[in-house]
């Protein structure tokens, strides 16, 4: 796919960003085809200091930023604060994740823009709804998570845990993906543009959902189970005589295969304890008495053959050594200042068919150029 024949190919986007909410969004929009102009300040964004793993670079930027453009300012100057006022007069959507108040002293405030730049799609990315209690708060990744309940039933018994990616980060930047492309369709049918605020509490908050549901409307607090799911089961890791197998049940189908033909226990079926999904996570451990010995009698590989010969699905705890080689992987290349080139996982809904070879930039390698460029 050319560059001129890509979905977004035209578009102009500004973005004043910094560490993967913000980024990982404009690096969706920079995959599309648009045009993306990223503003660091001199001595560059978060991101490139988080470490030096990837040929020098940091992994998270080298990860978020291929395909953009990087213009070093200080918006502290005058004459860098009007070269960015001039930039977004051009463009057609401005994506901040700057701290609260930032962007309104940078004269770009949700009425101001409104006001100036009838057009532009404006994308605030913030912790919290500027209507809570909680909109000066500072929010990160992990904050967001625990502040979310998401921690709370994620883990063990014991102990809770965050997520081991930055999800609430992801979930935003993709948040803030789609908000953006819905409100280009709107844009089309009216002229108009319109400010956007896109709090990562609430992404955590909608990935919540069925936990709050089930304690609201079903007082039932859910809890940490692992590698278990909290509310459907059997669906766990179960350790066999060498490694361990992932089993997921999701229906009743599934469930008399597994007893007949997996587990070879067609008696589990009768048991009054385990006839429905309900009633197997209420006695989730009387369940695992009966199957745990099962799989740890045979080999990994036995355990698979009985699962797939009863369509059974199944999966193996991937360890990162092993990542690098699943079968399922696909890579794209991407190229590093200098032209170097690495491989990187392949986004989802990418065609092998793109052959483009997205760049990262080096800290204000486009800086220059892009004054030229709006210099009135």
């Amino acid at each position: 796919m050319s560059e001129c024949s890509r979905p977004l190919a035209g578009l102009l986007v500004v973005s004043i960003e910094q560490a993967v909410a913000a980024p990982l969004c404009t690096m969706r929009l920079a995959d599309g085809g648009a045009r993306v102009i990223k503003i660091e300040r001199p001595e560059g964004e978060t991101a490139r200091h988080y470490d030096a793993a990837v040929e020098g670079m940091s992994a998270y930027f080298v990860w978020l930023n291929r395909g953009k453009e990087s213009a070093a300012l200080d918006l502290k100057s005058d004459a860098d604060l009007a070269l960015l006022h001039r930039i977004v007069a051009k463009a057609d959507v401005l994506v901040q994740n700057l701290g609260p108040g930032a962007i309104g002293r940078l004269g770009l405030a949700s009425e101001t823009i409104a006001d100036k730049f009838p057009r532009l799609i404006a994308v605030n990315i913030i912790g919290y709804g500027q209507d809570t209690s909680y909109a000066q708060m500072r929010a990160y990744d992990m904050l967001v998570q625990a502040e979310s309940g998401v921690c709370a039933v994620t883990g063990t018994p014991e102990h809770p845990s965050k997520i081991g990616v930055s999800a609430a980060d992801i979930a935003t930047g993709m948040n803030a993906h789609a908000a953006i492309l819905e409100a280009l369709i709107a844009r089309g049918r009216t002229g108009r543009g319109r400010v956007i605020d896109v709090a990562m509490f609430d992404g955590m908050a909608d990935w919540m959902t069925v936990p709050l549901l089930h304690f609201e409307h079903a007082q039932r607090e859910t809890g940490r189970h692992g590698l278990a799911h909290a509310s459907i089961y059997p669906y766990r890791s179960y350790p066999c005589r060498d490694k361990s197998v992932v089993v997921a049940i999701q229906h009743k189908g599934e469930w008399q295969r597994f007893c007949s033909s997996v587990l070879r226990r067609p008696d589990l079926l009768t048991d009054e304890r385990f006839t429905t999904n309900e009633a197997r996570v209420v006695n989730r451990h009387a369940l695992d008495a009966e199957i745990e010995p099962i799989f740890a009698a045979i080999e990994r590989q036995e355990a698979i053959s009985r699962l797939e010969d009863a369509q059974i699905a199944w999966g193996r705890l991937t360890e990162m050594r092993d990542l690098p080689h699943h079968p399922a992987l696909r890579r794209m290349t991407i190229a590093l200042p200098g032209g170097r080139t690495i491989e990187i996982p392949r986004p989802a809904a990418r065609d092998d068919a793109e052959k483009i070879v997205p760049a990262v930039p080096a800290i204000g390698t486009d800086t220059e150029r892009i004054r030229r460029e709006f210099a009135s």
